[in-house]
């Protein structure tokens, strides 16, 4: 067997054996036979949400298993095939099963990364916010390269994006926006993008063609279920509404339906615009709702709380991210030091290297700052 393949073997053995614990293998099976009896209970729809609940769980370990199964079963297929065509000299067998297991290892590092997306909350949908920050025109017009960017990269994942608000600059761009991305995975994928982005680039706006550095801060938290009980006090809240400024014409709205509330406790503060002002209470309650529960989530796991509190204003000193236009072309996270020349490929939304080598860095246990005093 070919170097190359025997490294494509071990990749494939490394990403299913993580597989196997993140999922308990010795105990998958067990668990199962409890699902199923669970399931026939005749009781078990006379409360549907845990009964809806029971079904997703119960399909997910079924997935998990049969995915580690059928991954295990093609390895051992290929390997054998290879084995009897260089023991019959028949290259075009070898070839093909060569072939195969390449795509294999690609799907099986693929099953890797979702498998590290276990969290409470990683399955929900997700609302992100992005606000410009130090840099006036040229941070804002960042801020809607960063929209853009987050846009083509949930597209490209099949989610579907709605804008809940959104705030223009006063010369071009965006001071702010927020999203709901809903899909399997949402929230899991992108929670890694809180933080301060930096970008640096020859200024169009600046007519003596000098370089700029710009920020704008991302912020991600999940959109809570329906079966997660946040209890608001309404005396805690405040309520307001007014004129939205849309894009123009048609869009306009003649009448304040815009909302924003206001978390007098916390200080959290969330809008919607939509023409609805029914519609845009609703929207905010449950983005207030989401903001909440996150904060929770936050408290129970050290190292989301750890990626909020150093994610700081967005300015020097706080960013996650280096986005390098010029004099060069780099993209490059400074928690884990992935980085790519592929400035465009990135700002149209291949941010998937990035995601995966937080979400690693996550389960190993490494802090932000343990890992950069690693690299």
């Amino acid at each position: 067997m070919r170097a190359e393949t025997q490294n494509s073997v071990a990749a494939i053995e490394k990403s299913l054996e993580l597989l196997r614990q993140r999922m308990d293998w010795e105990t998958a099976a067990y668990r199962l036979e409890e699902f199923d009896a669970r399931v026939e209970d005749p009781t078990l729809w006379n409360d549907p949400e845990n009964a809806q609940k029971l079904m997703r769980d119960r399909q997910a370990l079924v997935d998990a298993m049969s995915t580690y199964e059928g991954m295990t079963q093609e390895l051992s297929d290929n390997v054998e095939l290879i084995e009897l065509g260089e023991m019959e000299n028949d290259a075009e067998v070898v070839r093909e099963a060569e072939t195969a297991l390449s795509k294999l290892q690609e799907r099986a590092a693929a099953a890797e990364i979702e498998a590290l997306l276990s969290g409470e909350a990683d399955a929900n949908d997700t609302f992100l916010e992005i606000n410009s920050g130090a840099g006036g025109t040229e941070s804002c017009d960042w801020a809607a390269m960063l929209a853009r960017m987050y846009v083509r990269w949930a597209e490209k994942k099949g989610y579907k994006v709605e804008l809940q608000s959104e705030s223009a600059g006063e010369e071009a761009g965006i001071k702010s926006a927020a999203y709901k991305i809903s899909g399997h995975n949402a929230y899991g994928w992108l929670k890694s993008e809180s933080g301060v982005h930096r970008l640096v680039r020859i200024s169009p706006y600046d007519s003596a063609a000098r370089r700029h550095t710009s920020f704008s801060s991302v912020w991600v938290y999940p959109v809570v279920d329906d079966n997660i009980e946040i209890e608001v006090n309404p005396a805690d809240i405040r309520i307001d509404t007014y004129r939205s400024s849309g894009a123009g014409g048609q869009h306009v709205n003649t009448t304040d339906s815009a909302v924003r509330i206001t978390h007098e406790p916390t200080g959290i503060v969330v809008t919607s615009s939509e023409k609805s002002q029914h519609q845009n209470r609703d929207i905010a309650m449950k983005a207030l709702k989401s903001r909440l529960y996150q904060m929770e989530l936050d408290r129970r796991n050290a190292a989301i709380t750890e990626a909020h509190e150093d994610k700081g204003s967005a300015g020097w000193g706080n960013q996650i991210r280096s986005y390098v236009l010029q004099p060069y072309q780099m993209v490059k996270d400074l928690r884990t030091s992935v980085e790519t020349s592929d400035t465009q490929g990135v700002l149209n939304g291949d941010l998937d290297r990035f995601m995966a080598a937080t979400l690693a860095q996550d389960v190993s246990g490494k802090s932000r700052a343990e890992a950069s005093n690693a690299d």
